[in-house]
């Protein structure tokens, strides 16, 4: 009843004039009439200029009436569809050059080819500002490190805007951050700086955990009187190893007072 208010009655009398001509025409007119619809593929079937049975036809055979039905073949593959670069300005007022990937479906044919005009350049433009809009918001160290946080909230932003058409957004990828040169060596120096600062701290904690073995090994060579010469012996023999002729005469220390004492009275 709803179809037949929708086409009038004129529209079902050019309907019932194209069956008639397809029975008349039997069987060279059956040829022109039955579409094949492949399993990944779905037709949108317009009688009249009416989307027939607001739904979308197959996949496999379907019958298409001459004169008063035309057709259109909706994909409903995944389609892969690459960000071209966009240059944006982050919140600390960095230039950057962002592309990335989009990965979509289309899940209702019929809102795809009724509310949208070209569903794949509509998808592609969106895309392209979504991902400048929610760049633009962010700092320079949160793109570089929430590569996953913003692509998911690029996709939400996406898949909300795209609802009506009948499009389902299964992934965003940010694919390449590219940022001046100078800035790069900028933050170059910076992590350079960074890391000798770090050395620094490292090479002054081992020096004082250095220092704090060597007071303990001296409290335990004062212990021993016969500990320092076998260390004496122990660093010549570390000496000799080398390729070098160097001779180490380790001599008390009190020895140089007692001669200072005898020149000193003499």
């Amino acid at each position: 009843a709803d179809r037949q208010e929708g086409i009038g009655v004129c529209g079902w009398i050019l309907v019932s004039l194209s069956f008639l001509l397809v029975l008349i025409t039997f069987p060279v007119s059956i040829w022109s009439c039955i579409k094949v619809v492949r399993e990944y593929e779905r037709a949108v079937v317009f009688r009249l200029g009416r989307i027939l049975s607001k739904k979308a036809k197959g996949p496999g055979l379907i019958l298409v009436l001459p004169c008063t039905d035309t057709f259109i073949k909706v994909d409903l593959r995944m389609v892969t569809c690459k960000i071209p670069p966009q240059e944006i300005l982050t919140r600390d007022a960095v230039t950057a050059q962002v592309d990335g990937v989009v990965r979509y479906r289309i899940h209702s044919a019929v809102s795809a080819v009724a509310n949208v005009t070209d569903v794949h350049s509509a998808t592609l433009l969106l895309a392209q500002t979504t991902l400048r809009n929610v760049l633009g918001i962010q700092s320079l160290a949160q793109l570089l490190a929430g590569r996953e946080e913003i692509a998911h909230s690029i996709q939400a932003t996406l898949d909300s805007a795209t609802e009506q058409w009948g499009v389902k957004v299964a992934r965003v990828e940010i694919k390449d951050i590219r940022i001046p040169m100078a800035m790069q060596r900028a933050m170059a120096a910076e992590a350079e700086a960074a890391r000798e600062t770090k050395a620094k701290v490292v090479a002054a904690e081992g020096e004082r955990n250095a220092s704090k073995a060597l007071q303990k090994a001296s409290m335990v060579l004062t212990e021993s009187p016969a500990g320092l010469p076998l260390r004496y012996l122990q660093t010549l023999t570390a000496v000799a190893a080398q390729n070098n002729s160097t001779i180490v005469f380790p001599l008390p220390i009190n020895m140089f007072g007692s001669l200072g004492k005898k020149s000193t009275g003499g």
